[in-house]
């Protein structure tokens, strides 16, 4: 046997009580200095001691987190809009195909699968609000709903300046249409999130979503016709969500899916949508008269370019502007004739086309710069027959102004 001393027997007791702490340390029957135990062990511990302020407050927060765990069935805020609004309106996007005519091998129309797009039923009596090219030439309109129901619908009106139309189906008695609200666009902000419902590739009611990357877009359609104001987006569009409505965090209507600018044909995260204020204006229009009435005055018009700029100085008709709209004639007794415009006297030809020199040339339509016919079309876009609008235009080196009172433009272009 071996005899220790005290002071052995001391350090003896000291180095076991020291292993038994590190032992216990490394099971995890003791935390470390600043390691938290389990949430469920703190919460536990908290509990027991109801008389200290921290343990309330921790329990309170910690039950907290877990009701709106509950609440949110575990999405995000962001999350939760998205679902709340695809599954309040998927209903109120239907898909449209169309059918059109063709020409056969023996010259006889024979009828074949046209193009399909999205729309919106903007009315429980089963309008749908849609773009003109989804429904362009077409000799049948089919709608299909969300419960796969597929009844035949007839255009109401078009305005191809705005890429806008509308249909109409019949539902059957009793059948409850989802209708898609109606938002503003006159207060949209770039960075404001959008989502589109539409109907890519023939994937019916399929959500996206994205930001408003830009405002005030002017998009050209053709030589005569600009769509301004169009938003510009990051959200998905493809070929099939044409007609689709473009919304906001709320579910309302802002824009209407219209084109995307792609090199590839597939969305490369640039579309555009028409605004809904365009949309809400023209609408009234489309399904009272079939077309929109816009105003007009009464003239024919060349745009200047630098061979007719200098073929006008050389006859002594030099102009201190380069950009305007030449009046070429004016109608007699119409409303550009009565507010003093006068048109060309000398008849001139360049290649296939005739008109008169001399006349006045026109620079501004109700506060517009005209350089362009597009630019007098979409000064009077908004302008009905009736309104009086302010027209500035110079006669040789002389500015002048008038107050017009438009006519119908349909009527005097031969279009109604």
């Amino acid at each position: 046997m071996r005899l220790y001393s005290r002071r052995q027997l001391i350090v003896s007791i000291i180095t076991s009580l020291a292993i038994g702490l590190l032992a216990a340390v490394g099971f995890g029957f003791l935390p470390l200095a600043g390691q938290q135990p389990p949430a469920g062990e703190n919460a536990r511990t908290i509990a027991d001691a109801p008389s200290a302020v921290p343990a309330a407050n921790t329990v309170r927060t910690v039950e907290a987190v877990q009701v709106l765990s509950d609440a949110s069935g575990g999405y995000s805020q962001d999350e939760n809009e998205n679902i709340s609004v695809y599954e309040r309106l998927n209903s109120g996007v239907v898909n449209i195909t169309t059918e059109v005519v063709a020409i056969n091998w023996f010259l006889e129309p024979v009828p074949q699968q046209g193009g399909s797009g999205s729309g919106s039923i903007i009315d429980a009596r089963g309008y749908v609000l849609t773009n003109h090219h989804v429904i362009k030439d077409a000799y049948k309109v089919f709608v299909n709903l969300a419960d796969g129901t597929r009844m035949e619908g007839k255009v109401i009106g078009s305005d191809p300046e705005n890429d806008l139309a509308v249909i109409k189906f019949d539902p059957p008695k009793g059948m409850a249409l989802t209708v898609v609200p109606y938002g503003d666009s006159t207060n949209l902000k770039v960075g404001q999130k959008v989502l589109a419902i539409g109907n890519p590739f023939g994937l019916e009611r399929t959500l996206t979503r994205g930001i408003v990357s830009g405002l005030g877009r002017p998009v050209q359609q053709d030589a005569k016709t600009i769509i301004r104001d169009m938003i510009q987006t990051d959200a998905s569009i493809n070929p099939g969500n044409s007609g689709g409505p473009l919304l906001n965090a709320q579910g309302e209507i802002i824009g209407v899916n219209t084109m995307i600018y792609s090199p590839s044909g597939g969305s490369v995260g640039v579309g555009f949508a028409v605004p809904v204020n365009t949309a809400k204006r023209i609408v009234p229009d489309l399904i009272k008269f079939g077309m929109v009435k816009r105003g007009w005055i009464d003239a024919e018009y060349v745009q200047l370019f630098p061979a007719l700029i200098e073929y006008m100085k050389e006859k002594g008709d030099s102009l201190p502007i380069d950009k305007g709209l030449l009046v070429s004639s004016t109608k007699k007794g119409g409303n550009a004739d009565r507010s003093g415009v006068r048109g060309g006297t000398t008849p001139v030809r360049y290649y296939q086309s005739v008109f008169n020199v001399g006349g006045d040339v026109l620079v501004s339509v109700d506060g517009m710069e005209t350089s362009s016919l597009a630019d007098l079309y979409s000064a009077l876009e908004d302008n009905k027959p009736g309104s009086t609008v302010k027209i500035q235009y110079y006669r040789g080196s002389r500015k002048l102004s008038a107050d017009v009172v438009l006519s119908d433009r349909a009527e005097y272009l031969g279009t109604k």
